[in-house]
């Protein structure tokens, strides 16, 4: 069967309008997650509130450090990079504590267990609070999409940086705490 040229050009239209409808459809705006489709946790906006249990089962809801500078940091005991970073955290955490930094590591439990977060951080001799995600539901609420991500919140509760991956370097760590704590050494 030959097709006339203009067989031949409709099928061509035909077949370009479907292929525009489905990326007009299957789209989805920089920044949302494609279900639910929820914006994802960034720089100048208020940190997303959760809830979650450390291993002693004291509840610790991030609301309710508004007034302090926070360091979120969603990782796992398997990560390398987390394993990397953590003792330049606690070094910094024991340095700026006093100031009104948190420290709050959110394990990443769904991936991971409690019981090798808890030697993980025994190990390397964590002394800042560690809540666990068992359900994967922080994981979700903060896009995340790899480990580990570190979101820096101001005592307004107003994210002031994302950074995905690592390992971070402490002066890094340095200076984005200085920067949430007002600039104080």
């Amino acid at each position: 069967m030959n097709l006339t040229t203009k067989q031949w050009n409709l099928f061509v239209l035909a077949a370009l309008l479907a292929g525009a409808a489905w990326v007009g459809i299957s789209a989805r705006l920089p920044g949302t997650l494609a279900a639910p489709s929820l914006p994802a946790p960034q720089a100048g906006f208020l940190a997303p509130d959760f809830t979650l249990q450390t291993a002693s089962g004291e509840v610790i809801t991030l609301s309710q450090l508004r007034g302090k500078a926070v360091l979120l940091n969603v990782w796992a005991s398997w990560c390398g990079p987390c394993r990397a970073e953590m003792p330049a955290m606690q070094r910094i955490y024991e340095e700026y504590a006093e100031q009104g930094l948190v420290i709050l590591a959110v394990n990443a439990t769904d991936q991971d267990s409690a019981t090798a977060a808890l030697a993980f951080a025994s190990e390397l001799g964590l002394t800042f609070p560690i809540v666990f995600d068992t359900d994967g539901g922080v994981g979700r609420q903060y896009a995340v999409r790899a480990l580990p991500s570190s979101y820096f919140i101001r005592p307004d509760g107003v994210i002031e940086e994302v950074i995905i991956g690592g390992p971070m370097a402490e002066a890094l760590l340095r200076i984005r705490v200085e920067n949430l704590l007002g600039g104080q050494p």
